[in-house]
């Protein structure tokens, strides 16, 4: 989880862990809304979840190359 967070973000957080953005897990950005890309759909394991960007600043995430996700 960010260091440094307010009572707000950090309510967000914890929920997004609760609702399955662990880490180790992947997530994948599917679609994103239009006007202006809110929200995001981004997929976690075999469940879809429409994030605002505010929220989904809040997963870090690495990128990981083609060849590495098929191991």
């Amino acid at each position: 989880m960010h260091q440094g967070l307010d009572d707000e973000d950090r309510s967000v957080a914890l929920r997004l862990l609760e609702i399955g953005f662990l880490p180790g897990e992947r997530v994948r950005v599917i679609a994103h809304g239009y006007p202006g890309h809110d929200p995001l759909a981004v997929r976690v394991g075999h469940t879809t979840f429409a994030l605002r960007r505010h929220e989904a600043a809040l997963v870090q995430v690495r990128h990981i190359e083609q060849s590495e996700s098929a191991a």
